[in-house]
Order: structure tokens, then C-alpha cells, then sequence
């Protein structure tokens, strides 16, 4: 197990991807620590997984900074957290425009900035799909997620030695599509499925796997990693 006494970071690691890789970080027999803006959500994460909780705020400076004094040099970081908020592009308010923004971009640079890193460590983030494939009313997530992969590109140099990639996933089922309703949510994944050649959507283990790969592959950075299910080929 390759991930076994590590210390690995996982930023947004309350839910979602988030928390698919810092159970399998755990299963592995890493040392985690999860951060996330979720207070009561982090504590029941933390007390399951027998996991340090740092409550962080990524749009806050001194939040991220207060997350690395307080987890000291680290192997591995992983950012996954995001709070997205799009629309129609000649009328998604700009206050929504900005948010996206902050929280997914300039969060994961802050966690950059502030990160110490051990020798042979990595940083990966997460961006998406939409980012080579966009969606009309997703203009602003398409532009987060492509800044987000050249910044992967930009940070393995200034960050060498530390390995930086970036995992670009599609359609995957996670508690952020919660907010839809029900049957809508049921019906927009069956036909995402159908129309994969994998014949499923994704799920956060799967991400997990290979934001491990990411971790461990000492041979990997700069990298952007797009985990569809062939959704780019259809």
C-alpha cells in the first residue's frame, strides 16, 4: 500500500469526491486530514474515518493558512472542494459568476500557496469536463475548470520538485446533484449512462482511483486526466 503512513490533505473532504478519496486514502493506511466549510459534516467524516477536521474556508486567506500551520508539512494534497453557481450567460448574476470563481480557482491556488510539502509529494486537483466540452447555461464552470488545468500545467514547474496534475472528470454521481429533484436527477443519469460507452455514469470511487495513481505515480505531473467514460469520444 503505497499510501501507507502518509499525510494526505484532502480540501472539500466532507462529501462527494472529497470523501470517496479520503476513505480509500484510510483504507490505504494514510494519515488524513479533511478540511471543508461544512463544520457538522466534517466532525461525522472525521469521527468515521478516524481523520483530523480543519474547518477551512478556501475563499478566506488566513482559513487556508491556518489549515497548513495547523497539518505542518504534508505528502499529498488533494483539492476537490468547489461551491459552483452558473446560468444562462447573459443573465447569471455577476455575484454568482465571482463566487464560482473564487471558490474553485482561487481556492485551489490559495491551498497551493500555502501547502509545505515533504519530499516527493503532490498536489492534484480537480476540475471537470466541461472544461473541453461545454454546456450551454455553464460558462463559468467551463472557464474555472479550463483555468484550473492550465494552473496544474503552471504549478508543476514552479512547484518542482512536488508533482502537480489535475483529474478533469465527467458525469459523476455525487451528493452535488442532490439538489435536483428526485426523478429528474434518476432521469438525467439514466440517459448520461446511455449514452456512455462505458454504459454507467461515474462514481466517486472511481475518481478516487485515480487521484491515488496521481499520488503515488512518481513519474506523473503536469498532467490533466479526463475520467468520462468516453464521453469526449462520443
Amino acid at each position: 500500500m503505497q499510501l501507507a503512513g502518509k499525510k494526505i490533505v484532502v480540501v472539500g473532504g466532507s462529501s462527494g469526491i472529497g470523501l470517496s478519496i479520503a476513505e480509500l486514502a484510510r483504507r490505504e493506511g494514510a494519515d488524513v486530514i479533511v478540511a471543508s466549510r461544512n463544520a457538522a459534516k466534517l466532525d461525522a467524516v472525521a469521527e468515521r474515518l478516524n481523520a483530523i477536521a480543519i474547518p477551512t474556508d478556501v475563499t478566506d486567506d488566513k482559513s487556508v493558512v491556518n489549515l497548513f500551520k495547523s497539518s505542518g508539512p504534508v505528502d499529498h494534497v488533494v483539492v476537490t472542494a468547489a461551491q459552483l453557481r452558473s446560468g444562462p450567460f447573459k443573465t447569471v448574476a455577476m455575484e454568482d459568476v465571482r463566487s464560482t470563481f473564487e471558490g474553485k480557482f482561487w481556492g485551489a491556488w490559495r491551498v497551493a500557496r500555502a501547502a509545505e510539502f515533504r519530499k516527493g509529494g503532490s498536489l492534484t486537483l480537480v476540475s471537470g469536463f466541461l472544461s473541453v466540452r461545454p454546456r450551454p447555461n455553464s460558462a463559468i464552470v467551463s472557464a474555472a475548470n479550463a483555468a484550473l488545468e492550465s494552473l496544474a500545467r503552471a504549478l508543476a514547474l514552479e512547484l518542482a520538485p512536488v508533482r502537480v496534475n489535475c483529474v478533469s472528470p465527467g458525469i459523476i454521481d455525487t451528493p452535488i446533484r442532490a439538489a435536483m429533484p428526485e426523478e429528474a436527477r434518476k432521469e438525467m443519469l439514466a440517459k448520461t449512462a446511455a449514452s456512455l460507452p462505458v454504459g454507467r455514469v461515474g462514481l466517486g470511487e472511481d475518481v478516487a482511483r485515480l487521484i491515488a495513481v496521481c499520488m503515488t505515480n512518481g513519474f506523473m505531473t503536469g498532467s490533466t486526466i479526463y475520467l468520462d467514460g468516453g464521453a469526449l469520444v462520443t
